[in-house]
């Protein structure tokens, strides 16, 4: 009886956690970036369309087909590369949703090294 009197308390904080994940509300719509780089503002603006991702970033636009492994993780890559650094495919996998956000990780397809970051749906 000692046992059940601990683990309901326990069982009740657990719950409490309850990560959310509306992947499917973020396959569409245009999305802001913002990210420091050497203590500099920076930011990237997108449209997302299912299947493809147009990216504005400091002035110059780039497009990228999207694999979709499931609804919460896709494969980005450009359609027109113009080096052999930007031919390499990067996974994006989104970790947790709130109603204008994702936190999302990516990095290099098959590389351990993953970065993080949040994503602000701007319009749909």
């Amino acid at each position: 009886m000692k046992k059940i009197i601990f683990l309901i308390p326990l069982l009740t904080l657990m719950s409490c956690y309850n990560v959310e994940h509306n992947c499917k509300d973020f396959k569409t719509g245009k999305f802001k970036f913002e990210y420091k780089v050497d203590g500099v503002k920076k930011t990237t603006v997108f449209e997302r369309k299912d299947s493809i991702e147009i990216e504005t970033f400091e002035g110059k636009t780039d497009t990228s087909n999207i694999r979709w492994v499931s609804d919460c993780e896709y494969i980005l890559q450009k359609i027109h590369p113009k080096n052999m650094e930007e031919k390499k495919a990067i996974t994006m996998k989104i970790l947790t949703t709130s109603k204008k956000t994702y936190t999302f990780e990516f990095g290099l397809v098959g590389s351990n090294k993953k970065q993080r970051g949040i994503v602000e749906k701007i319009s749909k």
